[in-house]
Parts: structure tokens; C-alpha cells; sequence
């Protein structure tokens, strides 16, 4: 890289354009790259095992996964490093629906009893830890995933086959909207102190561009804060870059607010700003996944994460931090 050049780097997205992505397209279209001198390329993706694989490997400066993949990715021997703790809990959810499961849901102990369906792996995990920290594991039918596809699991809630399904904060307020029948969440980042996702990069990267990894986080900490004080411009850049996603506006612009007001935060990130990791929150994913079959060999939580390119004095970051303070519900940057 010339000292004149705009560098270009590729952020590889965990999956196709959504409402949980809406601020990186915001801070894409009000140019907080560009003030950075930074050219961003999106990159749509296949899930996040894939993303983190892809910024570890150098294929990818930069990318958007789950904390869950990226253990999963060091335990093949790869060495993915998260820069950034965009939300501090975990998407997934258990949701129901009200008429079939006869109230509302509210707390893990209501599902002891009942079948649940998850339609992933790292959810099904997730799911298990949930019910075992409530007691009530034995007494729960946790189906497996092999055959289970994300709709399939909504066409057996919507049958009364199962009692329960698991998949992402939203789904029940999908099905409700689709169905006309009313739905209730339980999120799982409410019960298990496991981050969600992650800005991951490799550490040659980090290492050989270090003001690059700042200046990519600044901008995105911008992208989170327009994001969030303007929700309907954030909704409308992203339809621009999709226009599939008009007719579900509505879901996508639940996903972008649900996580900007409930998944993006934690204790540590109320205090001290946007972006940064607590250790323990690691280490405590990593004694979840450390009793499955999802890691292929050793882990090391420590390890995969740093607070070294967050710009605590940053001024969008320290306003972060005061809005914050003052609302803890509907923070505005």
C-alpha cells in the first residue's frame, strides 16, 4: 500500500444483506469509510463459520461472524482475531406460539415438559446450556437438527408438532406477521453472558496495518450511532442495496432495532463505549461449546480477542457511552 493509495479491503458479511447489517451499509452510504480513507467492498457470505474462516485465511481483511464460529474456527487450527464486540449477546431465541403453547413465554422454566425444535447446531448448544442452567435439561425433548431446516422447524410450531422452535431473536414476530397468530420470545442473550457478533480479522493483518483496523472500526462505531438515531434511514439504505426486502421492511427494521437496543449491549459496553470485549464472556462461550461435538480440537477463549484497535477516546464512542448512561433502552449517539 503507497502512502496515496485508498486502500480497498473486503468485509465479508456472514450472510446476505439484512436488517442486523443495516449500519455497515449506513456508514457505507454516508461515507464514514470514506472520511477514513478507507474503499470498503461487501462481500455477501454463507454463514458465519464461513466469514470467520475467510478473514482468518487473509481471503478477507475483514469480516462479520458469530463468537461461537470463531472458536470453532481457532479449534481447526486457524487463527481468527475479533477486533470489535458488536453485540454482546447472542441472537438466539426460543419462540412460541401463544394459542398453541397457552401462555405467554417469559421464562426457561416454562419449557420444562415441552418438545423444542432448533433449527441449527449452535442454537440446539445454546438451547441445552439454557435449559441445564434452569434445572430442567432432563425434563425438555431438545430434538436434534439433522433433518431440520429452518422452516421446516416453523411448520411443525405452526402444526402443534412441537411446543416450541429456536432460532433468532425475530422469528416469532415473522411468523406472526405472516400468520396472523400471536407469538412470544425468550432471548437467549437474556439468560447467557455469550457474545454475539464479532468484526474479525487475522493478526498479520492487524499486525502489518494497525491504523487500518482503527480507522475500519471508527467508521463502523459511526455506522452504528447514525444507525441507531435514524433507523429508518439505515432500513432504507439497506433496500436500496437489496430490493427484496421491501415487502419485509417491517421484520428488517425489527432486526436492526433489536439489536441496536437490546443485543448490542452489556454492562462493560454501558460503561466504557461501543466495540469492546470482556474476557469472561468469552471464556464462558468456550466452556459451553468445550462440552459438544461443534469444536474439532483445542481453544483457547483468550486468545481469539483484543481491545487493542478500539478507539476508547474516540468522540462518536465517548458520546456512546454518556447517551447510554442516561437511556439504557433507547440510546442515542
Amino acid at each position: 500500500m503507497t502512502p496515496d493509495a485508498t486502500p480497498t479491503v473486503d468485509f465479508q458479511l456472514n450472510w446476505e444483506p439484512n436488517g442486523f447489517q443495516a449500519p455497515y451499509f449506513l456508514a457505507r452510504d454516508w461515507g464514514f469509510y470514506d472520511d477514513e480513507g478507507l474503499d470498503v467492498r461487501f462481500v455477501e457470505g454463507h454463514g458465519s463459520p464461513f466469514a470467520a474462516e475467510q478473514a482468518a485465511r487473509g481471503r478477507a481483511e475483514f469480516a462479520l461472524a458469530g463468537a461461537s464460529a470463531v472458536l470453532s474456527i481457532q479449534s481447526r487450527g486457524l487463527d481468527p482475531l475479533a477486533v470489535a464486540a458488536v453485540t454482546g449477546k447472542t441472537p438466539a431465541a426460543i419462540y412460541t406460539l401463544r394459542d398453541e403453547f397457552g401462555e405467554a413465554l417469559t421464562e426457561p422454566s416454562q419449557l420444562a415438559g415441552r418438545t423444542v425444535a432448533p433449527s441449527a447446531t449452535k442454537t440446539r448448544i445454546l438451547t441445552a446450556q439454557l435449559l441445564e442452567d434452569a434445572g430442567i435439561r432432563d425434563e425438555v425433548d431438545l430434538l436434534g437438527v439433522d433433518d431440520h431446516t429452518h422452516h421446516r422447524v416453523q411448520h411443525k410450531l405452526l402444526d402443534g408438532r412441537v411446543d416450541a422452535a429456536v432460532g433468532v431473536v425475530t422469528n416469532g414476530y415473522e411468523l406472526e406477521r405472516e400468520h396472523d397468530r400471536r407469538a412470544d420470545e425468550l432471548a437467549i442473550g437474556d439468560h447467557l453472558g455469550i457474545y454475539g457478533m464479532t468484526i474479525v480479522t487475522a493478526p498479520e493483518f492487524a499486525r502489518a496495518e494497525p491504523e487500518t483496523v482503527r480507522s475500519f472500526l471508527r467508521a463502523t462505531a459511526r455506522g452504528w450511532a447514525a444507525a441507531t438515531n435514524d433507523p429508518d434511514a439505515a432500513i432504507d439504505v439497506l433496500v436500496e442495496r437489496n430490493a427484496t426486502l421491501e415487502r419485509n421492511r417491517p421484520v428488517e427494521r425489527r432486526k436492526f432495532e433489536t439489536a441496536a437496543t437490546d443485543l448490542q449491549f452489556t454492562d462493560r459496553t454501558r460503561a466504557e463505549g461501543w466495540g469492546l470485549h470482556e474476557g469472561e464472556r468469552w471464556r464462558t462461550l468456550g466452556r459451553t461449546l468445550a462440552e459438544t461435538d461443534l469444536l474439532e480440537g483445542e481453544i483457547d477463549p483468550d486468545a481469539v480477542w483484543t481491545n487493542e484497535f478500539i478507539d476508547a477516546d474516540d468522540e462518536v464512542i465517548g458520546n456512546y457511552v454518556e447517551r447510554v448512561a442516561e437511556s439504557e433502552t433507547e440510546p442515542r449517539l
